[in-house]
């Protein structure tokens, strides 16, 4: 499974790029509204996210209606050859999702909450799905029975759409993602981190320096 940061936050990034541990970002407005400030331009901050991260960014549509998705999608394209242009699971949405894969702009198509959205969004030529998981818990629906649904029924007709299991909220979520057969989990940077510690793995270490620490420092050379 390929891993995400669900970040416009470039320190953030930098660091995960630098790690080698991530394959591409998403932002929402919120994001980059977040990232910009009071002065900053979101259209700045992404052509550094694209400099930055050799894989897709997923930048989004704030538009609602199709005609004006696809103008604000074609201008987002043009900051970089990575980014991947986001449209909300609306009728629109799917119309300007079907004009974007036209014109071969991938399309990363959010706030997936069931099966039937998933499947309109594969025969729109969805490049990506982005199912909810986090936000379906929220509401006491299991977000990762939508993965194992989609899963089986992007199988079952070999569509290419790549599922994005997105609002991951901790480290039990990428693991069921990926035992579910998500091709991508999108995750804040705190959940990335988390997926490197463990207790064991601490105490071993500091067991093991503490026994290396017992020689004398003239035997302690390697």
């Amino acid at each position: 499974m390929k891993i995400f940061l669900d970040t416009a936050d470039l320190s953030e990034i930098r660091r995960a790029v630098d790690a080698g541990l991530i394959d591409g970002i998403t932002t929402n407005p919120s994001l980059l509204s977040k990232a910009a400030g009071a002065e900053g331009s979101p259209a700045e901050i992404l052509k550094e996210i694209c400099a930055a991260v050799d894989g897709p960014i997923s930048a989004e549509v704030v538009a609602l209606d199709a005609d004006t998705m696809v103008r604000e999608g074609k201008k987002l394209a043009k900051i970089a050859d990575n980014i991947v242009v986001k449209a909300p699971l609306t009728e629109d949405g799917l119309v300007a999702c079907r004009r974007f894969r036209a014109e071969g702009i991938p399309v990363n198509v959010t706030l997936c909450f069931s099966p039937t959205q998933a499947l309109l969004a594969a025969k729109a030529d969805a490049t990506y799905i982005s199912p909810f998981v986090g936000r379906l818990d929220d509401i006491s629906h299991d977000g990762m029975d939508l993965i194992r649904q989609i899963r089986v029924i992007y199988d079952n007709y070999a569509f290419d759409t790549q599922i994005l299991a997105a609002s991951i909220r901790h480290p039990s979520h990428v693991v069921e993602s990926a035992m579910a057969g998500a091709d991508v989990g999108t995750m804040p940077a705190k959940v990335l981190w988390q997926l490197i510690k463990h207790p064991l793995t601490d105490s071993g270490l500091a067991s093991f320096l503490a026994d290396w620490e017992k020689l004398p420092e003239d035997r302690r050379v390697i």
